[in-house]
C-alpha cells in the first residue's frame, strides 16, 4: 500500500458472532454488500482510542509489507442488535452507534502457534515485526497472546488496539517518554526468529518517512479523534492528528533507543539455553 485512501465504508446489518477471547468483545458482523468482518467496537472498554491505534498501526504495518486484513469503517446504526438476547452486548452495541472499525474476516484462519507454525515465518517477516511492534509499543504479540492468524498458508497481523499506549496519557507524553526504549519487546513471539533489527532499521524507516505518517493520520476518521474519541485531550481532531504526526515522526527520527534495546533483547534470548522436555510441560 502506497498511499492510504479514504477507508470503505458499510453499514451493520447483522450480530453473527461474539468473539470473546479479548477484553473488548469484538464481533463478527456482516455488513450492506461488503461482507463479513470482524468488528472492533468505540463503545468497549479501551474506548475509540484502541480504534485509532488499530487503524494506524495496521497501516504502519502495510507500508512495510506486512500482512493486514482489509480496514474498513463499520457504521453501527441505532437500530442495530436490538434482538440480542445477551444485555452485555446490547449495552455494547447502544454504546458504538457511529464510526467502528471492521477488519476483513479471514474465513477459515487459525490462530498462530510458534511451535506448530514456525515454517510458515521467515527471518525477514519477524524482523519487520518486531521492529513496528516496538516502534509502535505494542504489548500484545507475545506467546501467550501472539494477535497472529494462519490464512491460507500466511501469517496475518491482528488487533493493535493495546499500541500506541502514549495517547493514553499525551500530557505526560514529553520528549523523553516520546524515545524511550520498549522493554516489552523482550516478550516478543518472534524476537528469537527474526535477525538483528539494526540491519533493517534505516529500510523500514525510510518506507515511514515523508508523508507516511500525515497521509496515514490524515485517512483516521474525525469521529475516532475529537471528542469523546481523546477524552477532552483536543479541541479538534485536526489538532489530535497534529499531536500523532509529531509523537510518530519523532520516536520515528530518534529510534536508536527502540532498536538498540530490541537487537539486545534478541540476543539475550539466543544466548539463553533451551529449556528441557520435562520444563515444558
Amino acid at each position: 500500500m502506497e498511499h492510504v485512501r479514504t477507508l470503505p465504508t458499510y453499514t451493520a446489518t447483522r450480530y453473527v458472532q461474539p468473539l470473546r477471547e479479548g477484553g473488548s468483545l469484538p464481533a463478527i458482523v456482516d455488513t450492506d454488500g461488503g461482507g463479513l468482518f470482524v468488528v472492533k467496537f468505540r463503545g468497549a472498554g479501551q474506548g475509540p482510542k484502541a480504534l485509532v491505534a488499530e487503524l494506524v498501526v495496521g497501516w504502519l504495518a502495510a507500508r512495510l509489507g506486512l500482512p493486514v486484513p482489509e480496514l474498513a469503517i463499520v457504521h453501527v446504526p441505532p437500530q442495530f442488535g436490538r434482538s440480542e438476547p445477551d444485555p452485555e452486548i446490547q449495552d455494547l452495541l447502544k454504546a458504538s452507534h457511529g464510526v467502528n472499525v471492521g477488519l476483513r474476516y479471514l474465513d477459515g484462519a487459525f490462530n498462530f502457534d510458534a511451535t506448530a507454525a514456525a515454517e510458515l515465518v521467515d527471518a525477514d517477516f519477524a524482523t519487520t515485526l518486531v521492529w513496528l511492534d516496538a516502534f509502535t509499543t505494542n504489548p500484545d504479540r507475545s506467546h501467550r497472546n501472539p494477535n497472529l492468524l494462519v490464512w491460507n498458508r500466511k501469517p496475518w497481523l491482528i488487533d493493535h488496539g493495546a499500541a500506541l499506549y502514549a495517547h493514553h496519557d499525551w500530557p505526560r507524553t514529553d520528549q523523553a517518554r516520546t524515545r524511550t526504549p520498549f522493554p516489552m519487546i523482550k516478550s516478543h513471539v518472534l524476537l528469537a526468529r527474526a535477525d538483528d533489527p539494526r540491519a533493517v532499521d534505516d529500510e523500514l524507516a525510510a518506507r515511514l518517512s515523508g508523508d507516511a505518517i500525515p497521509d496515514i493520520l490524515h485517512a483516521v476518521p474525525d469521529a475516532l479523534l475529537a471528542g469523546d474519541g481523546t477524552s477532552g485531550d483536543f479541541a479538534t481532531a485536526d489538532e489530535a492528528r497534529a499531536r500523532y504526526v509529531a509523537y510518530l515522526t519523532d520516536r520515528l527520527a530518534e529510534r536508536r533507543a527502540f532498536v538498540d534495546a530490541a537487537a539486545e533483547a534478541r540476543d539475550q534470548v539466543l544466548r539463553e539455553p533451551p529449556r528441557s522436555l520435562s520444563a515444558r510441560r
